[in-house]
């Protein structure tokens, strides 16, 4: 067993836990106050069901088996013949803390899509599709990126979950905006900006834990990630500053935060992969995008995707994948089969993004449409009017069903 490594992994699952809370407070900051502990409630309450989903079935379906290069199996269903003490190749990590490590992955990326239907579904509904959506979603694009799937034998490279965590998770909150409908009273009152500063303070703190942990060791790629994750979260914030500055003009300090998020969103599948001009390049390209999404294009769409989850993960996240096949070198990590285009590598690492970003988004789009329809069919999905108006916190459906 290396101490070290086992320390780094076990610090990094605590700091990609510490980012659900954060992520709470950030959604909460932005929401008006009848909607406040709704949304606490909604992306919280998914760290006890996730831990239980992952045990339950979630590890064996990521990392059991390989059914068709699309899902595992479930032959490790509740940890069953799983030797959680066995230490891993190379990093010399019990198989047991990589279990914990990713189990925190599962938890955070569904609290992710909370933020574009944040107070107008009921709790049922949400723990429903949460269920179902990791099983036949989240679950499948795990192995097919990290567990031995089609994605990763083709070469795909997603350090830290670009297409598994934020793009999966922004387009699901496009399903979910365009099925479920707006909000009776649409507003961008944001109540407590100390909130959103704060939560945004705590995601970049666990961000660290999301990249340089996916290393999966103390090692040069680590440093690395840890670098790169700074620079692009920087420069995406400055970025977002200056273009907020141009078009308003004045700078907010939610499109800050916003900014920010973007950043972090667009180097996480690319952060152990490339340099810091790329970094660079990729935090800044980050916010341009997303910052023209969110301004200029939703608008139009007439979608009501309340807190940008789409515009933020799933635009940045796209941007990330693909730019992962512009700027990826094995200089930095020896893992690069293919350099990226712009060094030297030709067109196949970003043809191979390009597919794996494409299948990601049709993928989670069809389930999560087909999922939200049957559970329409079989369960009332809105608050009513008048708990919508007032904020319930979403509790009181339980009772009232049965």
């Amino acid at each position: 067993m290396n101490t070290a490594n086992v320390l780094f992994i076990m610090l990094s699952s605590i700091l990609v836990f510490f980012m659900t809370p954060g992520l709470a407070f950030f959604y909460g900051g932005l929401v008006p106050r009848r909607n406040m502990v709704n949304t606490f409630v909604s992306v919280f309450f998914i760290c006890g069901l996730a831990v239980i989903l992952w045990v339950l079935v979630g590890y064996s379906l990521s990392f059991s088996g390989n059914v068709w290069g699309i899902i595992g199996n479930l032959n490790e269903a509740l940890l069953k013949h799983v030797n959680l003490h066995q230490l891993m190749a190379g990093i010399h990590i019990p198989v047991g803390l990589y279990s914990l490590y990713q189990m925190m992955f599962a938890i955070i990326t569904p609290a992710l899509f909370i933020g574009a239907i944040v107070g107008r579904v009921r709790l049922s509904f949400l723990a429903a599709f949460i269920v179902a959506w990791s099983g036949l979603v989240y679950y499948p694009l795990v192995h097919m990126v990290w567990g031995g799937g089609i994605l990763q034998h083709l070469g795909t490279l997603d350090f830290a979950g670009g297409t598994v965590v934020h793009i999966n998770a922004g387009v699901t909150a496009l399903v979910l905006s365009i099925v479920i409908g707006p909000r009776l009273k649409q507003t961008d009152h944001h109540d407590n900006q100390a909130l959103v500063l704060l939560g945004t303070a705590m995601l970049w703190l666990g961000w660290y834990g999301f990249n340089a942990g996916s290393a999966l060791a103390i090692n040069d790629v680590a440093i690395q990630a840890m670098l790169t994750t700074t620079v692009a979260t920087a420069a995406a914030m400055v970025a977002w500053q200056g273009l907020e500055i141009f078009f308003k003009p004045n700078l907010t300090l939610v499109g800050s935060c916003t900014g920010a998020l973007c950043g972090l969103v667009a180097i996480t599948p690319a952060t152990g992969y490339v340099t810091i001009v790329g970094a660079l390049i990729i935090g800044a390209g980050a916010s341009v995008i997303s910052y023209w999404f969110v301004e200029f294009v939703k608008p139009k769409l007439k979608i009501d995707d309340t807190l940008d989850a789409f515009g933020c993960h799933g635009v940045s996240g796209i941007w990330g994948s693909l730019a992962t096949g512009l700027f990826a070198t094995s200089q930095i990590n020896p893992a690069v089969v293919h350099n990226g285009l712009f060094y030297g590598g030709g067109w196949t690492q970003l043809g191979l993004q390009t597919l794996a970003t494409v299948v990601t988004i049709l993928y989670a789009f069809v389930m999560g449409w087909l999922i939200v329809k049957v559970l329409q069919k079989v369960m009332p999905v809105r608050l009513s009017a008048r708990d919508e108006a007032q904020g319930w916190v979403g509790i009181k459906d339980l009772v009232e069903e049965v």
